[in-house]
């Protein structure tokens, strides 16, 4: 495939955000290990996606809306749409997510490329959403403003530039993030911290 042409997925962008060697592994490697966490995720989802489309009052709902991005080479499925009918109509993405709300913005960032495919697709302004989370029950109002637009314009490139590169970079400094990574024993990242060799062989050249 030319590179041009090459699409990231939604949802490879929050892999991005968390971990670029975990977006490395994942779409580069194709490497992929479950776990508990990755699993509730999927049931969750699963149940998200079997329910059916509906009208309360004046906001129709939509589920497992498929979403593309020509500017920004993207594409997925999103959980759920609320369509508030009105001159022009207000789009309202909404995110099911199995943990709790994160200070990061790796969920937020998928939620704004959401939008970014939105706002293409419908020739709209989506300038809210929603992340649920399912251990507390409730939903997280994410404003799509500037400042996120731009770590998730950010993202979307890097991830487009590392995927074009064909290369898994080293693990990142933050080693609690390898704690409930379903790619750990894959990844080894202990290890290749303790790896001095690309360190090794600059020094031979620099010598």
């Amino acid at each position: 495939m030319d590179d041009s042409n090459r699409i990231i997925l939604l949802s490879a962008l929050q892999h991005y955000a968390y971990c670029p060697r975990q977006f490395a592994l994942i779409h580069i490697e194709q490497a992929w290990e479950d776990n508990r966490f990755t699993a509730e995720g999927n049931l969750l989802h699963k149940r998200v996606d079997a329910g059916v489309s509906e009208q309360r009052h004046n906001i129709r709902s939509e589920r497992g809306v498929l979403l593309e991005s020509r500017q920004y080479r993207i594409k997925g499925k999103m959980d759920l749409l609320e369509i508030e009918q009105g001159d022009p109509p207000r789009y309202f993405p909404v995110e099911y997510k199995r943990g709790k709300p994160k200070v990061e913005d790796w969920d937020r960032i998928q939620l704004c490329a959401q939008a970014l495919c939105l706002e293409e697709m419908r020739n709209a302004i989506v300038d809210e959403g929603a992340l649920w989370y399912w251990e507390v029950r409730r939903r997280e109002h994410v404003a799509i403003d500037g400042a996120l637009r731009q770590v998730t314009q950010e993202s979307i490139a890097g991830a487009h530039k590392l995927l074009d590169s064909c290369k898994t970079p080293p693990p990142i400094a933050d080693k609690r993030r390898c704690r409930a990574c379903s790619l750990r024993n894959l990844c080894e990242p202990d290890l290749f911290r303790r790896d001095q060799t690309q360190a090794y062989i600059r020094k031979l050249f620099d010598a």
